[in-house]
């Protein structure tokens, strides 16, 4: 049987998810030439990739060459940042392109990198780990809807509402300049500690410092630490300008243990702990790409922290609920050293085992060297054996001088009578 083909694709819709930050992906319907139907979820920076990567692999088809014997459905770049609209708005052109792609001559359509972009991979079964507080938001698209129809989706959109607690300045063309008081929708959570914020008339990112939801003082979305810890590379060194933080050089391996929405992480290296800017961090093996526009610049610096913010005025009587440095590293050093016994017991089990192997196979060895040296004496008949030498029998007076006065004793009575 051959390799599988796509036979249909079908664009469903898309589906809004909170988990880890909030973000859209598409949902596809694909039908494989073995007539199973999968679901994959793909966003759309991943759609334009693949694309790219299809017009590199047949540039006389994308165009590249002549734009005359362009075959290759074209696909807009995506925008720096995404929002529910542009998403919605989306769709028809994504429809139109599947639609177009599975028509090309079968050495586009069935090539590897079709095959590979639309297979089910281990995320489409089981899909990240919901919010504990918000459930993700599916929205399907009109049957009949197309590029140039108007959308028929009727779901609402639902942006959270923060306060700034001070007046922020904004340092370059892509930022808000907002006063203490105002209120702004978030649009995006990005890592960094800069959220895309946007007010009835501007959009912009604010730093997540600045921000207090209305609900409480404290961020609900924020995780909680993991002592276990998530190895991360320093993309940048930062020295550090508060006493809970932590200064490192470029491409120093620490553990993540705390991820914290303001953009600012608890990192630990050895038994030390503070924080250090997401911002300037990378998963170990991994170059990160998801900076926000903020971050690409020359020069770019991690949000402010809270605790430098003046005249901060916030509309909660309670503050935010902190955990100490100290605390970090005395659940730290505890965690670590249950994984140290956890690990010594381990090693002792093991080294029994060793142990327990290496008697079995000395054992092995002496019957082995014993049947050997049987072997060695068959194998030579005619050869004379020579016998060890019988010493000469003690006399009565060397024996009863080496016994026991028991045995004397009992000598001498049996002699008497």
């Amino acid at each position: 049987m051959g390799d599988l083909v796509v036979l249909h694709l079908e664009l469903l819709g898309f589906e809004r998810r909170f988990f880890p930050s909030q973000h859209y992906v598409y949902m596809f319907l694909v039908k494989w030439s073995d007539l199973s139907e999968k679901l994959v979820y793909r966003t759309f920076t991943e759609i334009y990739s693949f694309h790219k990567n299809l017009k590199e692999m047949f540039p006389i088809e994308a165009g590249e060459i002549d734009n005359k014997d362009r075959i290759i459905p074209s696909l807009p770049a995506p925008k720096w940042f995404d929002n529910q609209k542009t998403t919605e708005t989306r769709q028809g052109t994504l429809a139109d392109y599947c639609r177009a792609l599975l028509n090309l001559p079968i050495k586009i359509s069935h090539c590897h990198l079709v095959l590979d972009f639309f297979r089910v991979r281990q995320d489409d079964e089981n899909p990240p780990a919901p919010h504990p507080f918000k459930r993700n938001e599916t929205f399907l698209m009109g049957k009949e809807q197309t590029r140039n129809e108007k959308s028929e989706i009727t779901g609402p959109i639902i942006l959270q509402t923060y306060r700034l607690i001070a007046e922020y300045k904004k340092s370059s063309k892509h930022e808000l300049s907002m006063k203490a008081g105002d209120l702004v929708e978030v649009v995006e959570k990005s890592t960094s500690g800069w959220w895309f914020c946007q007010t009835e008339s501007h959009r912009g990112w604010l730093p997540a410092t600045y921000l207090e939801p209305l609900e409480g003082p404290d961020e609900s979305e924020d995780q909680e630490p993991n002592y276990e810890g998530e190895l991360y590379q320093t993309a940048k060194p930062y020295k550090a300008e508060q006493e809970d933080e932590i200064s490192l050089e470029q491409d120093v391996t620490i553990e993540v243990i705390h991820k914290l929405l303001d953009g600012w992480w608890v990192v630990r290296k050895g038994e030390q702990t503070g924080y250090y800017p997401s911002m300037f961090l990378q998963k170990t093996g991994e170059k990160r790409t998801d900076y926000p526009v903020k971050t690409l610049n020359e020069g770019a610096k991690p949000p402010p922290r809270r605790s430098t913010i003046r005249n901060a005025q916030s509309i909660h009587q309670k503050g935010r609920n902190r955990i100490s440095q100290e605390t970090y590293r005395r659940n730290s050093r505890r965690y670590l050293q249950q994984r140290g016994q956890h690990a010594n017991r381990n090693r002792g089990v093991q080294s029994g085992q060793f142990n327990q192997q290496n008697k079995l196979t000395s054992v092995l060895e002496i019957l082995n060297n014993t049947e050997n040296t049987d072997h060695k004496k068959t194998d030579k008949p005619n050869e004379q054996k020579v016998f060890p030498v019988i010493p000469p029998r003690p006399s009565k007076e060397v024996i009863l001088e080496r016994c026991t006065e028991t045995t004397r004793k009992k000598v001498s009575i049996r002699n008497s009578s």
